[in-house]
């Protein structure tokens, strides 16, 4: 008879949750809300990836097919980060173990690196640009507010918890920049036009 991992255990029916080390701490935790958006930006470059995965087999578009394939290489990679960011959070300093993956400077200047990268292919940006796009260049706007908010919800939780790295921040304020570049990048590669702030704005004509 084939296994299963059963996905419900009850446990969390009174509104807590378990930390790595076996804490209980409630779902509304400050600390929770900081991992769990984390995941979440996660779940939006999943959509970014899924979106990208047309254009890496598009044979007919060798240069694009290898910007998306460039893309998903470094979105991966920031997935796998964004998991050791979010086991660093789900863990309390004395139930860290040797070797635990921690968000490090050189993460950071790796996004620096990604950034310079992207921006050498792009033209310079002399007024604000709006959301959208190409799928993949939309829902990496969105998750860079996703980003900004985990960002967000770090620097309160470093407010009342001293065992939050301050590379974490930077990591993830890198990361927001990052998001912002590769939405270009990737709609100038598609020659998607990128839609500019119109401060003097009109309704449609009737």
């Amino acid at each position: 008879m084939a296994k299963y991992t059963r996905i419900y255990t009850r446990t969390g029916d009174d509104g807590t949750t378990g930390l790595v080390g076996g804490q209980r701490i409630k779902k509304n935790a400050l600390r929770l809300e900081a991992y769990g958006t984390v995941d979440e930006l996660s779940s939006a470059i999943g959509v970014v990836r899924a979106g990208l995965r047309q254009w890496i087999h598009a044979e007919a578009h060798a240069e694009l097919a290898a910007l998306s394939r460039r893309l998903d290489a470094w979105l991966a990679w920031v997935q796998d980060v964004l998991f050791n960011l979010g086991t660093e959070l789900a863990t309390l300093p004395k139930d860290r173990w040797a070797d635990m993956p921690l968000v490090s400077t050189e993460d950071t200047k790796a996004l620096e690196r990604a950034l310079d990268e992207a921006q050498h292919d792009l033209p310079a940006l002399d007024t604000f640009i709006l959301p959208g796009g190409s799928y993949p260049g939309a829902f990496l706007h969105l998750a860079r507010t996703v980003c900004r908010r985990a960002e967000r919800c770090l620097i309160t939780l470093r407010e009342t918890e001293d065992d939050v790295s301050i590379e974490t921040v930077h990591y993830l304020n890198r990361l927001s920049d990052a998001l912002f570049v590769w939405s270009r990048w990737i709609n100038a590669a598609r020659g998607e036009p990128e839609s500019q702030w119109n401060s003097k704005t009109t309704p449609p004509a009737p």
